[in-house]
């Protein structure tokens, strides 16, 4: 791989290794451009604390830990910092102010939760509900509305387990502008590697017939992922599959 833009730290509370870890571990793999991708802390304003993302707390940490490595590896690798959040309007605002003062470089969209997580469904549960489909969809494409993201992690994570001319109408309105706006599906690595319910064959189906182009994401939990080849090769081969042009780096980020 040239890039991967979906990394994780141990911040989240589900990942493991040293940031430095995975550094030298894509620098090991040939990788040129990493970008760490930590599922970004949403401010809530009653308390809770989740259990799936760094706290608020945590992003100086974060920022200064990935600073310090960008400049140190400046000649082995780019680092870019990012995050992977979902889109949820209600807390957009409070979020916004939180980054406001450090050097974000970039985020993108995981949409695990269309509500904040205490109260909402999780997309990779099965889901029944047309409804929830759909409000699924109109939130990605809200969201990318905006400007805040610069493709979509695992577009197929909504595990829907209504009738297939529901998911297939949904998706491709979804596909579709997609590739109106030239945003990359990312085929997830971890989710090819988990056995997990995506990458999708019944959404990458809808992509081929739209004409997605795809991007890999690692989602790498941990660093080895980062120089796993078979999955890599198994990420490649998945969008050869389904005749859909990589994508190998993200435009306009320097």
């Amino acid at each position: 791989m040239i890039a991967n833009y979906h990394t994780h730290t141990r911040r989240c509370g589900h990942a493991q290794g040293e940031d430095r870890e995975f550094v030298e571990y894509a620098v090991k793999s040939g990788i040129k451009i990493l970008g760490f991708s930590d599922h970004c802390p949403w401010v809530f304003d009653n308390g809770y604390v989740s259990g799936i993302r760094m706290t608020p707390a945590e992003t100086e940490g974060y920022f200064r830990s990935l600073t310090e490595l960008k400049q140190e590896y400046s000649r082995d690798i780019k680092i870019y910092i990012g995050f992977e959040a979902e889109y949820i309007p209600q807390l957009v605002e409070a979020q916004d102010k939180l980054l406001a003062d450090y050097p974000l470089d970039y985020m993108i969209m995981g949409q695990h939760f269309n509500d904040p997580e205490y109260e909402g469904a999780y997309m990779g549960a099965p889901v029944y509900e047309e409804s929830l489909l759909i409000q699924y969809v109109d939130r990605i494409i809200e969201g990318m509305e905006s400007g805040r993201y610069r493709y979509i992690a695992h577009p197929d994570l909504i595990r829907y387990m209504g009738g297939n001319e529901e998911y297939e109408k949904h998706m491709t309105r979804l596909c579709t502008y997609l590739k109106e706006k030239d945003i990359p599906v990312e085929i997830n690595l971890l989710g090819m590697s988990g056995g997990r319910h995506y990458p999708s064959y019944r959404f990458f189906s809808i992509a081929q017939k739209v004409g997605n182009k795809a991007i890999i994401g690692c989602d790498a939990h941990l660093p080895q992922s980062l120089c796993d080849e078979y999955t890599i090769e198994q990420g490649r081969r998945f969008a050869e599959r389904f005749g859909l042009e990589i994508v190998e780096t993200i435009d306009g980020l320097d």
